[in-house]
Parts: C-alpha cells; structure tokens; sequence
C-alpha cells in the first residue's frame, strides 16, 4: 500500500512558479490550490513516503 506524506503551504503571486518549482524538486506533487481571500494562495501537496 502507498503511503503519503502531505505539505500545505502559501503561495504568494509574486513568487508562484518559484514556489511551485521548488516543491516539485523536492518531489512534492501539487494536489490542490485556493484562493485565501488576500489575493495570494494555499497549495496543498503530497508526496510518497519512502519505506
């Protein structure tokens, strides 16, 4: 069975594609973003769980 590991983290617009492209490298896979009402952004992520 997989098991995964989960991050949530802000995503400023100014930054975005670095956030996003550090998380990736990191091998974290975006699962999921929303808006929080300030015009930045909530990314939730997963990642597996190495044995």
């Amino acid at each position: 069975m997989t098991k995964w590991e989960y991050q949530v983290a802000p995503i400023l617009n100014h930054a975005a594609a670095q956030i996003l492209n550090n998380f990736g490298a990191d091998g974290w896979e975006l699962v999921s973003i929303i808006d929080n009402g300030t015009g930045n952004y909530v990314g939730f992520f997963k990642r597996e769980v190495s044995a």
